[in-house]
């Protein structure tokens, strides 16, 4: 298949590897996500890149990418220039976090470089020449970073990139220099949020020096009780320290959340059976379903299914109602744009058909 075949492939699928539940505390932790920050040496960040200046960053790295590819375990790249999609196909992309809101705004000299399998990807002229990232189900940071780390090298080799014995690797935003690194892990929280503790527990997250996103990152909200927790500090720290750092914290918000469901359970399992039955028997029967309401019925779906309350569904199929209730995947799979009422019964068919035939 042809590049562009492959990424039409992703853009109509709503499954992706990091949905289907592998790796540890899968119950609690969607996934793991490790994103590194480069830049070119002796070249203007790509907020001050001029269209013609932009194509020719995007022609070098697309050239070092070409030149690495397939090499190492890291597996071979597609690519594309966004200016080649539409703005619906770039909205897809954010949805199934392939690129950032950011990268998917209109702009000269924007490319993907990304592996069939959606675990490994290079946004060009995001915020930064290069954010590479990969995304694994779980909470499999070190993993992670070993795959992100590796392909990095490889780039290393043939690009010379910004970097200063004083600060480390440099980047458009100071907070991003030194290692260059964020890594982030995606949490459903369902029984904390059930229980009104979310709050807490997240404002303790926050008293540690890490920061907490919403579902899509930074200036999003955490939608269907998804959160994202992230490392602060890319100065002053090895990859190694923040790696550990994160997953010690992740750990930990694993357990107040698995002790505030058995705690949910023992109190008052009839509730909690009953609004995870109810909010199945909507996605299930619903003819019109806004993205949010999709989104809040899917995180106590999900909950049921982790709990085993609902014993004939596995993780991976309700993890596919995520990327069926987004609004620009609805339209993407439907063929066409819709307003939002007819994008509300689309999403309700798309939900209902699935699920009635997975759940039997």
């Amino acid at each position: 298949m042809t590049d562009r075949e492959v990424l039409d492939t992703i853009l109509t699928r709503a499954a992706s590897p990091w949905m289907d539940g592998s790796g540890r505390l899968s119950d609690v932790v969607l996934s793991s996500r490790v994103r590194l920050a480069r830049n070119l040496k002796d070249v203007p960040f790509p907020h001050l890149l001029r269209g013609d200046d932009a194509k020719e960053v995007m022609f070098r790295i697309r050239k070092a990418i070409d030149s690495v590819n397939g090499k190492g375990a890291w597996g071979l790249l597609h690519f594309v220039d966004l200016e080649d999609l539409t703005h619906l196909d770039r909205m897809v992309l954010v949805e199934k976090h392939l690129i950032s809101p950011q990268h998917a705004q209109p702009g000269a000299g924007k490319g993907l470089a990304f592996r069939e399998d959606e675990v490994l990807d290079i946004m060009i002229n995001e915020e930064d020449h290069i954010r590479l990232q990969c995304l694994y189900s779980g909470l499999e940071l070190e993993e992670a970073w070993v795959a992100a780390s590796g392909m990095d090298d490889l780039l290393e080799e043939v690009l010379p990139f910004a970097y200063s014995d004083r600060l480390g690797y440099l980047t458009a935003c100071p907070t991003n220099a030194g290692t260059g690194l964020r890594a982030s892990v995606m949490v459903h929280l369902a029984g904390l949020s059930m229980a009104g503790q979310v709050g807490r527990v997240l404002t303790a997250v926050n008293k540690v020096g890490l920061v907490v996103r919403g579902l899509y990152g930074e200036g999003t909200e955490g939608q269907g009780n998804v959160f994202q927790i992230s490392n602060q500090i890319t100065l002053g720290q090895t990859e190694k320290e923040i790696i550990d750092n994160l997953s010690t914290v992740a750990q930990q918000v694993v357990s107040e959340e698995k002790r505030m469901r058995e705690t949910l359970l023992r109190s008052n399992r009839q509730e909690v059976e009953d609004r995870v039955w109810r909010s199945m028997g909507i996605l299930t029967n619903a003819r019109a379903l806004t993205s949010k309401e999709a989104m809040k019925l899917w995180s106590d779906v999900r909950m049921g299914v982790d709990m085993g309350i609902i014993p004939n569904l596995t993780v991976k199929q309700i993890n596919e109602v995520m990327v069926m209730s987004r609004p620009h995947f609805v339209q993407k799979v439907s063929g066409r744009e819709m307003p939002p009422s007819e994008r509300d019964t689309k999403r309700a068919e798309l939900i209902r058909h699935h699920l009635s035939t997975k759940s039997r």
